[in-house]
């Protein structure tokens, strides 16, 4: 059983827009953040047969890493992830349900670094976050999302 919260929430309404910070966000089930550019499908995959677009996340702890080990500053936002957690190890929530705040998601997939990332941030990313770049979630029960907001499982 784990227990941390989310520190910081983004969006972006298309591909390659810079993410734009939040500090709440709506959840919809099977869909998406409302604004984003998955819900809106413009994003760089929309196009792309795959699952696990509704909701991203990535640990502020990996980011933490990328700089301590390869002495790169990535701002949480260029990370290109919804929501950037503290205490929670996303890799062990693939096949798992989770809760953050009153939304429900599953873990669907690791969501390594590719190099469409790194193209938009700087060279070294993609090696510096592989194993951590995140997780890919479906959103099972949608609702408001916010910065502060608990985030358990089992």
């Amino acid at each position: 059983m784990f227990q941390g919260h989310v520190a910081f929430i983004y969006i972006a309404a298309q591909a390659s827009a810079p993410m734009e910070s939040r500090q709440e966000v709506t959840a919809v089930a099977r869909r998406g953040i409302e604004g984003d550019r998955y819900f809106l499908g413009t994003g760089y995959w929309s196009k792309s047969a795959g699952d696990g677009r509704d909701i991203t996340l990535v640990e502020i702890e990996a980011i933490e890493a990328l700089h301590r080990e390869k002495d790169i500053v990535l701002d949480p936002g260029a990370a290109r992830r919804n929501l950037v957690t503290r205490g929670v190890p996303l890799n062990h929530l693939v096949g798992r349900e989770f809760q953050v705040g009153p939304v429900r998601l599953f873990g669907t997939r690791l969501c390594n670094p590719c190099s469409y990332l790194e193209g938009l941030t700087q060279k070294g990313v993609l090696a510096g976050l592989i194993h951590r770049g995140g997780l890919r979630a479906e959103i099972v029960a949608g609702g408001a999302i916010r910065v502060g907001n608990v985030i358990s499982g089992e």
